[in-house]
């Protein structure tokens, strides 16, 4: 059969087409010898079968060698990747559970288009928080910041000395804080002299209008504070001592000093001094009362009148002679305060007379103390501090890392597993972390791997800590570090980060937020959970119903922001749980730019919950079990808790096997 001029053409094109495949197919082969690694920007991790990965997340492990520095292999705007090193590790343990750098949270535009964007603030926040950390994330990867993992981080930055003083005018200039680098030891000692203004109108109307009947409110009050450093931009500093004499009174109607602490954001229960001496029976600290005495007991002010007395001593009989001191503080009058750390707490001298004292609060230790904080009415002369720590804390974050083994998490199961935790932490809460590590972590359940806990942590603004962090994160095996530098109010995207982890690394069937001051009752927990599953969807927590934004004040939300005059149901952030498919459900959502941000993590999670609700029931559970608020008998979390109450619980639980609180002081 004759071939015509299109046949042949034709074939000449379908010749050219199987070239051309088969030269694609060779160089895939060629590709696929080589292992040239292939980079998936869709999630959370980069995963290699050969290291041990399962799933498909898109960060890479950071690995670092001993020798040899991570090199930054390729960054943009839209990824975030390092090189593949070889990764210093414990022989038998697997790579990629060190050390982990979230894609998903930072790609730009995961954070949609500002111009449509109703949160637009919030996605700005974000962005500038992702581009601090990729610059600081680039400065340890490589070299700028050495990363020693053997030596320990030498002291080359503040000097701690012995003493520090300062004048007002000094003060002053500095933002009323002196800086106290290396914090208060046992026997340290702050002085200061003042003067406290002339009472004036209070221009507050939450105070004028706290005593009726009158026109006017005279006021005359300071607040002396020492502060720890602040944890995340956006954070309030603790407060680790609050100290705040009242001259003219308040809802009282009498001058009163009030002190207090900070923990976490979350004031204690305050300690007033109204003018009575603490009772005998009452707690003292290192044998002083925590309050003295200054009002007199009878309308005279004297507890006898001035002619009984002289009459009794004429007539020889004798009577216990009893000093009453005035209010410690005048207007207008120099005073001299001393403020001493005793063994048992903080001890208030004023012109040499014991005043008040003030008992250690978990949470805190002497030297997180670095700052005194000083505003309101008075006016400072000088400040003197001596007997402080010639060494840097801050800078020996060993001293709260057991480096044994036996801390050491387990690796990641090779199936699903029934429970993931993820910990929302912060980058210097090394005390925090170990604590949870020797305490609920060590539970029969997570060592069998059916239940799994990783701590989420963002870089911090200073870099030896993220040099410590690293360290640990490499021994212990249990950190994913997220870089971007931590902000207050981007909590919400760890939380991301965390049902992303638990989805697509873990496969679990239920995923648990918590904080790392946070005790976890697993087995306690998962029962909860198992009484509440019927096979849907489900949220359990303390949970709260018809809350409103607060409209004023320091936590204002404004309409901008939060447009509802309610919140959703929520559940409180120290602790929840949802089943896999919401978890699923949020990623999916940020994924495609339609999750909806708030810079309220706990009430983020209820947005989201209502949403999926809205298309598939959700079994909602509420239980006053997961604590918001400190520790309850029998409890399923406990919140707030210190290092050293985390391991009493854990004492308590393993070895009692009773849920008690300890409430330790």
């Amino acid at each position: 059969m004759k071939r015509t001029k299109l046949d042949t053409l034709v074939s000449l094109s379908r010749l050219r087409s199987i070239q051309v495949l088969m030269g694609i197919l060779f160089l895939y082969l060629l590709l696929m010898s080589l292992e040239i690694p292939l980079v998936f920007k869709t999630g959370l991790g980069f995963e290699s079968e050969e290291e041990g990965f399962t799933g498909s997340l898109n960060a890479l492990p950071i690995r670092i060698d001993d020798e040899e520095l991570a090199q930054n292999e390729a960054s943009d705007a839209k990824s975030f990747r390092v090189s593949q090193k070889s990764f210093h590790r414990t022989p038998g343990r697997r790579i990629g559970e060190y050390i982990q750098v979230s894609g998903l949270v930072f790609d730009d535009s995961a954070f949609g288009n500002d111009s449509l964007d109703e949160f637009s603030e919030l996605h700005e926040t974000a962005r500038h928080a992702f581009n601090v950390g990729k610059k600081l994330w680039e400065e340890i990867s490589t070299g700028k910041v050495r990363i020693d993992l053997g030596n320990k981080t030498e002291n080359k930055s503040d000097s701690c000395n012995f003493s520090i003083s300062m004048s007002g005018d000094e003060l002053l200039n500095r933002g009323q804080i002196m800086v106290i680098p290396c914090g208060l030891t046992l026997g340290s000692h702050i002085t200061v002299v003042g003067k406290p203004h002339e009472a004036h109108l209070e221009s507050d109307s939450n105070i004028a209008l706290m005593r009726e009947g009158q026109e006017s409110v005279m006021v005359s009050q300071f607040m002396m504070e020492l502060q720890g450093l602040k944890t995340v931009d956006g954070e309030d500093p603790p407060r680790i001592l609050h100290f705040n004499p009242r001259l003219k009174g308040d809802f009282s109607g009498r001058p009163v000093i009030e002190q207090n602490t900070c923990y976490r954001m979350q004031w204690g229960t305050a300690l007033r001094c109204e003018g009575w001496k603490s009772k005998a029976d009452e707690e003292t600290v290192d044998g002083q009362v925590k309050c003295e005495k200054w009002i007199r007991d009878d309308d005279n002010h004297f507890e006898e009148s001035t002619t009984m007395w002289w009459l009794n001593r004429l007539i020889g009989r004798t009577t216990k002679v009893t000093v009453d001191w005035p209010y410690p503080f005048g207007e207008g009058k120099l005073f001299i305060l001393t403020l001493s750390a005793g063994l048992e707490g903080y001890h208030v001298n004023v012109d040499g007379r014991h005043v008040t004292s003030f008992p250690y609060r978990t949470g805190f230790t002497l030297e997180d103390a670095t700052g005194l904080f000083i505003k309101g009415d008075v006016d400072v002369h000088y400040i003197f501090a001596a007997a402080l720590p010639t060494s840097h804390p801050s800078y020996a974050p060993q001293r709260h890392l057991e480096m044994l083994t036996k801390w050491q998490a387990p690796p990641l199961p090779d199936g699903p597993v029934q429970l993931f935790i993820g910990i929302l932490s912060a980058g210097n809460h090394f005390a925090e972390r170990m604590a949870v590590r020797k305490s609920w972590m060590q539970h029969s359940l997570l060592k069998s791997s059916n239940v799994v806990a990783r701590f989420f942590v963002a870089l911090h603004g200073r870099k030896e800590v993220n040099l410590e962090l690293m360290k640990e994160a490499e021994f212990f095996g249990d950190i994913v570090i997220v870089p971007y530098m931590d902000t207050y109010d981007l909590v919400v995207l760890k939380t991301v980060a965390i049902c992303e982890y638990g989805v697509r690394k873990v496969a679990a069937k239920y995923i648990m937020k918590c904080d790392d001051d946070t005790f976890v009752r697993i087995d306690a927990v998962i029962k909860e959970v198992k009484k509440v599953s019927r096979g849907g969807s489900l949220y359990v927590g303390n949970i709260n119903f018809y809350h409103k934004p607060l409209r004023y004040g320091k936590w204002a939300v404004t309409y901008e922001e939060w447009p509802e005059e309610t919140y959703p149901p929520y559940a409180n952030g120290p602790g929840y749980i949802l089943s896999s498919d919401i978890s699923q459900y949020i990623v999916s959502e940020f994924e495609k730019h339609k999750l909806r941000l708030f810079k309220m993590e706990d009430v983020s999670m209820g947005m989201w919950v209502e949403q999926f609700n809205s298309s598939l029931p959700v079994e909602y559970s509420h239980s006053e079990k997961f604590c918001q608020f400190g520790c309850i008998e029998d409890y399923y979390t406990a919140h707030y808790q210190s290092p050293k109450q985390m391991t009493c619980l854990w004492d308590k639980l393993h070895r009692q096997g009773k849920a008690h609180c300890c409430n330790m002081r």
